[in-house]
């Protein structure tokens, strides 16, 4: 029971962190209209926020972990998507203070949160 606990602190910390991430630049998007790339118009840094608030609330609430696993697979696509046109010089994605991309540091964030929800649900079974 200790190690799903632990699992289900460690994707709240990731959740959090991920919001903390998002929500700057969500901000920095609403003050000059020029936070993130967009997506058909909409700030990818919106989608991306939703996409850590939705599983967030899921996670903590512990229902519909179908919600879970559809905003946190849309953002890792997103993510990966975004990490690829980056890594070809096609788009830039938002840095942080030491110029790693944003999209790279999502990719990785929403690829973690998707593993440790499944192995979380597992270790569930296991102990019911």
């Amino acid at each position: 029971m200790i190690f799903k606990t632990f699992l289900s602190y460690l994707i709240t910390l990731l959740l959090l962190i991920g919001l903390w991430g998002a929500g700057g630049l969500v901000l920095e998007e609403l003050k000059t209209g020029n936070g993130c790339p967009k997506i058909a118009l909409i700030p990818a840094c919106i989608i991306i926020f939703f996409c850590f608030l939705i599983p967030a609330i899921s996670h903590l609430t512990r229902k519909k972990t179908v919600f879970y696993y559809l905003f946190t697979t849309l953002a890792f696509g997103i993510a990966a998507v975004a990490s690829y046109l980056q890594f070809n010089d096609l788009a830039q994605c938002p840095k942080m203070a030491n110029l790693t991309p944003m999209c790279y540091i999502s990719l990785l964030i929403f690829s973690t949160l998707i593993i440790l929800k499944y192995v979380e649900q597992k270790v569930s079974l296991q102990y019911k």
